[in-house]
């Protein structure tokens, strides 16, 4: 069987078939399908269920590719879940979802249902766990959700803070003074903003303490009122630490906490205090706990493989 769609812009035939044709590539290795493209018109062929499969996963990404906008093969693979999990609506409510526009016009939405789920949860929770692999968007989206919430003034301060423990490296060994040595180690967090906001903005913001980057220790002791809260790297915190972090949460504040249990760069002998607060926290109401997994991972689709290879060499020793 074969059938013919006939895209409406030169633009939209680039978008649908990506890079030197790479979703075009992809669309055949999910569906079975063969895929050609010339000019504007794309030919499907293979057995009536391939070229059935194949047409439903490409008019699913057709808000995409019909604005030109591009699809990554993270977005084909979301999409292929979302088929054989036959929750199709979700996902057209997920494509219209937009929660902003970078700074280069690109839109910037939950391109998975479970991170649409946690994107709800952050929405609706004073306090939400993010819980998954390196790349699932954990940060970005809790950063982008802060972002748009300071910028309507729904929020009077937006603090971002991590533990400063990475990879057996220690502070000490850095050079500079605090700053300079803990800067490393916000990084992420400030390239989120990035995205967002012009770099001498965010630069006045920080000078009138309005957006706060810190290590988790200049937490303590503090009452953080009418903010909007996100630890990152939560995984690295002790359980007194990250029972301080919590206890810091004040009036109509909301807080994020993100991490990887299976990440953790504290000492062997050292329990995560984001796996005891999973333990003790689960049943309070107010509270929600999300977890990601390696099917939201949005960075190269490679790192869904380097996870798993990992996995199975962990599991095997």
């Amino acid at each position: 069987m074969g059938l013919t769609l006939q895209l409406p812009s030169p633009e939209s035939a680039i978008a649908l078939a990506g890079e030197q044709q790479g979703n075009l590539k992809l669309f055949a290795q999910q569906t079975g399908a063969q895929l050609v493209l010339r000019g504007q018109e794309l030919l499907i062929s293979g057995t009536d269920k391939q070229t059935q499969l194949c047409q439903q996963l490409i008019y699913l990404l057709e808000e995409a590719w019909q604005t030109g906008q591009p699809i990554s093969p993270v977005d084909i693979m979301a999409a292929r879940q979302v088929l054989n999990a036959k929750r199709q609506e979700e996902w057209q409510d997920l494509q219209q979802d937009i929660l902003a526009t970078t700074r280069r016009g690109e839109q910037i939405r939950a391109k998975t249902l479970r991170q649409r789920q946690y994107i709800q949860s952050i929405r609706k929770y004073t306090l939400t766990f993010g819980i998954g692999p390196a790349g699932t968007g954990k940060t970005y989206l809790a950063a982008v959700l802060a972002v748009q919430a300071l910028l309507a003034n729904e929020y009077e301060r937006l603090i971002l803070t991590r533990p400063a423990i990475e990879a057996g490296e220690k502070l000490g060994f850095l050079p500079g003074d605090l700053q300079q040595k803990v800067n490393p180690y916000l990084r992420p967090l400030y390239d989120a903003l990035y995205e967002l906001i012009e770099a001498e903005r965010i630069t006045s913001l920080m000078e009138r303490g309005t957006i706060e980057v810190a290590p988790l220790a200049y937490m303590r002791g503090r009452t953080l009122n009418r903010a909007f809260v996100i630890l990152d790297e939560a995984q690295n915190t002790t359980p007194a630490q990250m029972k301080m972090m919590l206890t810091r949460l004040g009036r109509d504040s909301r807080m994020v906490i993100t991490g990887d249990i299976t990440q953790s760069d504290l000492p062997t002998s050292q329990t995560s205090g984001l796996a005891v607060a999973q333990k003790i926290l689960q049943s309070i109401e107010g509270i929600s706990f999300c977890h990601l997994g390696k099917g939201d991972i949005v960075r190269n689709p490679l790192v869904s493989k380097i996870i798993d290879a990992y996995e199975h060499y962990e599991t095997k020793k």
